[in-house]
């Protein structure tokens, strides 16, 4: 199994891999943690957003999202589907996602018990804990590195 991470906009997602990205999205965050939110917002179709798109041989086991919100950069949507767990794949994708947006602050807004995690990239708490869909949540930030 070639695993891989893909970059692109949402016009260079094939139909296929931006049907699979948007299913896994559903299946954990709508389904799995049970938070009926509206997951299409738009930010995907953005022409500076860049989904970083986690492939085992041609299969989809993990993405996230890099928005521009214009004076620094959001990490967002990060998953890996429950069968692909326990590989290290979260910190592939965001290996990847770190080194895109290099030289530039960059946030976002971290699930509470993934807070350690994030902050083995540099990412410090900057602000209250907060609900978000009935999981609780914190504001995270990057220095420009």
């Amino acid at each position: 199994m070639t695993t891989r991470v893909l970059v692109a906009s949402f016009d260079e997602l094939a139909p296929r891999t931006a049907y699979d990205v948007w299913r896994l999205r559903q299946q954990v965050f709508v389904v799995e943690q049970d938070c009926p939110y509206p997951d299409l917002d738009g930010r995907d179709l953005e022409d500076t957003a860049r989904h970083l798109v986690l492939l085992d041989d041609d299969r989809v086991v993990g993405t996230l999202r890099v928005l521009d919100d214009g004076g620094w950069a959001r990490i967002g949507r990060v998953v890996v589907a429950p069968e692909a767990r326990g590989r290290g794949l979260a910190a592939t994708l965001m290996d990847e996602a770190v080194a895109l947006v290099s030289g530039r602050e960059v946030r976002l807004d971290a699930q509470t018990g993934l807070t350690a995690f994030y902050a083995g990239y540099g990412f410090e708490v900057s602000g209250p804990e907060f609900d978000e869909d009935g999981i609780m949540h914190v504001p995270m930030r990057r220095a420009p590195a």
